[in-house]
């Protein structure tokens, strides 16, 4: 977050000035790229909401000339629009002027049918695929990489808690006078002093939050998410069914199977293998296709409907013959949710699970999920991260323009490290604390050191080059 132009040499302590700057400079040397791509698709993402109810907004305030068909009726139409799909899941209506929303999957690919309330109509269709969001969160995710792109945006994740702690240590007043570059940039200053308050002060004011939209977003990723699956089920607190996905998709609970909506058999069609990652190849479903009765949504619905759950509600089918329908509240503020269990011949409910009911730690998980995505406590929430966001993106180029201003020419322009540095134990239990938490930041952290030490100071104009004589 800071820079000094007389950077103090130390060989009696560690980290001494230098060295901390030093693996500052490493961390945004990688990081800066991503966290500005990630920060400016997070932007659109904090607005999820009010982008979706934009994109679908001729589906809304419809002219009825007659009652609505019942949700049976309005499925049953959106299965007939495309030949062979199977029901996925159907929203139940925010008003009465709403367009029905039935998610069929077709070929293993989820599509959003509109189909008018009361004359059946198709009103338009859409590939899950290609609604905005979906794409926004491919860029914020997976850098439209697909899974490798998780892995590089999980590394710079890592390597950005590295970049704001050290920036903190950086920061912190020494022999302070005043408050000038400490907590307000002093902007009427030379230019090297503008640049630096510039990046060292919002760095102050943002990096709380930072951290925490950083350490939200990991359950998403798919190495930590792995591997925080395994530290749950060898410490006893995995549960069957967890709230967010790290395979991409839609962050959200695992989905059912999809199957046929009405009883003509046909072939085995391609479904997304595990349910919600996209960048796999679709695989054929291993369970049999067999009729469902689409009269039970009518049921269920009105079973729901009076119990005013947060929207959106999806209604989804059983997985097997004569199992269970389920309906949830998919609200994008998470401590709203609730699933039901439900019996589709009599539509009433078999078990019924509301947020407070799940483990501790998916209800943690949740709260920042919801804070991270800006749904926890409404526009405040979305200001607090699209403050964050832009400071991130403040930060970045303040970082290169400092690191421009401040190279040699020829020069790479780290700065030399201390000589002799002396060994500092609670430095190492923080170095080897982050790296059991962040296993991606400890295995790049191996790997850069002895990049460092066996092929870059082996190498003498690559070595002065990077400042590592």
């Amino acid at each position: 977050m800071t820079t000094s132009d007389n950077l103090p040499s130390s060989t009696t302590k560690w980290p001494d000035y230098r060295a901390v700057w030093r693996w500052h400079f490493y961390a945004g040397l990688y990081c800066i790229p991503f966290v500005i791509i990630l920060s400016l698709s997070g932007l659109f993402y904090l607005f999820k909401t009010e982008i979706e109810s934009w994109e679908e907004r001729r589906f809304e305030s419809l002219t009825l000339s007659s009652p609505s068909a019942s949700p049976a009726r309005q499925i049953q139409a959106a299965l007939d629009s495309i030949s062979g799909s199977r029901l996925n899941a159907y929203e139940l209506p925010q008003s009465d002027t709403s367009a029905a929303r039935v998610i069929v999957r077709h070929q293993g690919e989820q599509i959003r049918i509109f189909v008018h309330p009361s004359t059946l109509e198709i009103l338009g269709s859409l590939p899950e695929r290609q609604r905005v969001m979906q794409f926004v969160r491919r860029i914020h995710g997976e850098l439209l990489l697909g899974p490798k792109g998780s892995y590089l945006v999980e590394l710079a994740a890592s390597w950005t808690i590295v970049m704001i702690l050290t920036g903190l240590y950086l920061w912190w007043p020494r022999n302070m006078k005043n408050w000038g570059g400490i907590i307000y940039p002093r902007l009427r200053s030379t230019s090297k002093v503008f640049w630096r308050d510039l990046h060292s002060v919002p760095g102050l004011w943002i990096s709380g939050m930072a951290l925490i939209l950083i350490l939200s977003g990991l359950p998403w990723s798919n190495f930590w998410g792995d591997y925080f699956r395994t530290v749950r089920r060898l410490t006893g607190t995995a549960v069957a069914r967890q709230d967010w996905s790290n395979r991409g998709g839609d962050n959200q609970e695992e989905r059912v199977p999809a199957y046929r909506g009405s009883s003509s058999s046909s072939d085995e069609e391609h479904a997304e293998h595990g349910g919600s990652n996209r960048s796999r190849r679709f695989s054929r479903e291993t369970t049999p296709a067999f009729p469902i009765d689409l009269h039970a949504v009518d049921r269920i619905a009105a079973t729901v409907t009076p119990l005013n759950l947060a929207p959106p509600i999806l209604i989804s089918p059983p997985q097997r013959p004569n199992g269970t329908w389920t309906a949830k509240s998919n609200t994008p503020n998470r401590p709203y949710r609730t699933n039901l269990t439900l019996n589709g011949d009599t539509g009433q409910i078999v078990s019924r699970e509301d947020f407070k009911d799940r483990h501790l730690i998916d209800r943690m998980v949740g709260y920042g999920i919801a804070l991270h995505e800006g749904q926890l406590f409404g526009i405040a929430n979305q200001l607090l991260g699209l403050v964050t966001a832009l400071g991130l993106v403040l930060l970045s180029v303040s970082g290169i323009v400092l690191w421009w201003q401040r190279r040699e020419p020829g020069l790479f322009g780290t700065p030399h490290p201390a000589a002799m540095p002396k060994f500092s134990l609670g430095i190492a239990a923080i170095v080897i604390a982050l790296a059991v938490y962040l296993p991606m930041f400890g295995t790049s952290l191996i790997a850069v050191l002895l990049l460092e030490r066996l092929l870059f100071k082996r190498i003498p104009r690559l070595r002065n080059w990077l400042g590592l004589s």
